[in-house]
């Protein structure tokens, strides 16, 4: 399965769009890890729980989006795009949305 931000696949030629397909996770950030986000918001430096939150939620929308592709039977994903959004009372949830549209690919 080729995933791609481009809108083409170079040597390919895209012979069927399925569809626009989505990735989609919410994931909530614990007591614990926000504290200690909050801590190092006070001294500075990077928040490596966080980062570790959306390395995590990111893989994963990737995944969903993959294997959707694979449902529908498409060989590959184009033009994905990600986004983030903060939901939840105090920001406490994140979304990481992938997209992008389904293909068929001949040679």
């Amino acid at each position: 399965m080729i995933l791609t931000t481009t809108p083409t696949i170079e040597g390919r030629t895209i012979v069927e769009y399925k569809g626009v397909i989505f990735g989609e996770v919410i994931v909530g950030v614990n007591f614990l890890k926000d504290f200690a986000a909050g801590i190092r918001d006070l001294i500075g430096g990077r928040s490596n729980t966080y980062e570790q939150e959306l390395v995590e939620a990111r893989r994963t929308a990737m995944e969903e989006l993959r294997a959707r592709a694979v449902a529908i039977g498409a060989d590959a994903v184009v033009g994905i795009d990600i986004d983030y959004e903060v939901l939840g009372q105090g920001g406490s949830m994140l979304m990481v949305t992938a997209s992008g549209t389904a293909v068929k690919l001949g040679y």
